[in-house]
């Protein structure tokens, strides 16, 4: 029978389990989530334990990425139903501490990233999002000292950002990024999905299929900014307001002009009712 894993709540006792499992020779391994757990993150655990060693699973809602207007209030908590999956893939440990012990009275330092954080995707539709990322993943590398850390796809700006910083700032984690899992008819698994109305339900799949059919397009020699372009009208049509749709360089995020400056990744943001979906995909 498995064992329900530690729920760790102070830093105290999160570094002697830590050194715990240092002394017995473990390599450790993070996966950094908001809770509200679903298959996505699942596959990120997964990921993680066959790395081997020890899995901790930090469950914390980041206020610091939430702007004033944004769900931070209302994003869901279920932290009963998150350990109790996480038992059952025999996790170690869910770290999980209260806002206090994150940002302690008097807290005032925060990781400013660069780079791929201003590449005009998500940095511009959300200025604080980045700051906040970077500031709360070093606290929890630096808390954890984990070798791996395990971050989706599916946010694949944040895990370029989470990248450059780790290298940038000689953090010794090795960050995995792990593909996006999706539903039967496409749409990325995420934790916001389930503030889709049923009629939204059914087409917020259309964005994953522009994505593919944009991706098909510039395979066969389409022009990249006409195919874009196309792909962004439709979607509008469809009663999606898009943030952006963009053709972007792989590695480096920066906007291409052509297939040539590959390889190429396609991302999209957009709102669908009240809730925001973003996704994306190789080329």
């Amino acid at each position: 029978m498995a064992r329900t894993p530690r729920v760790i709540q102070t830093i105290a006792a999160l570094r002697k389990t830590v050194a715990t499992y240092r002394k017995g020779g473990a390599k450790i391994a993070l996966v950094p989530t908001m809770g509200a757990l679903h298959d996505g993150h699942m596959s990120l655990v997964e990921a993680a334990k066959k790395k081997g060693g020890r899995v901790i699973v930090s469950i914390f809602v980041n206020p610091e990425q939430f702007a004033p207007t944004e769900d931070f209030a209302t994003y869901p908590r279920t932290m009963d139903t998150d350990v109790a999956r996480l038992k059952r893939l025999e996790v170690d440990a869910v770290w999980a501490p209260d806002v206090a012990v994150m940002y302690p009275e008097g807290f005032s330092t925060r990781v400013a990233p660069g780079g791929p954080a201003y590449a005009g995707l998500e940095d511009a539709f959300r200025p604080h999002f980045f700051g906040g990322v970077a500031t709360v993943v070093s606290k929890l590398f630096i808390q954890v000292l984990p070798d791996f850390a395990f971050f989706g796809e599916k946010d694949y700006q944040q895990l370029k950002v989470v990248t450059r910083m780790a290298a940038d700032l000689d953090l010794p984690v090795q960050i995995v990024g792990v593909p996006t899992v999706r539903e039967a008819d496409g749409l990325a698994l995420s934790s916001r999905n389930v503030y889709l109305s049923s009629q939204e339900r059914q087409k917020a799949p259309l964005l994953h299929r522009v994505l593919q059919d944009c991706a098909e397009k510039i395979r066969q020699g389409e022009p990249v900014s006409r195919v874009m372009a196309d792909g962004g009208q439709f979607l509008t049509s469809e009663g999606f307001v898009l943030d952006y749709l963009e053709a972007r360089n792989t590695d480096t995020l920066e906007p291409v002009a052509s297939a040539k400056q590959g390889p190429l990744r396609l991302l999209v943001a957009a709102r669908l009712g009240t809730t925001r979906l973003i996704d994306n995909i190789p080329v």
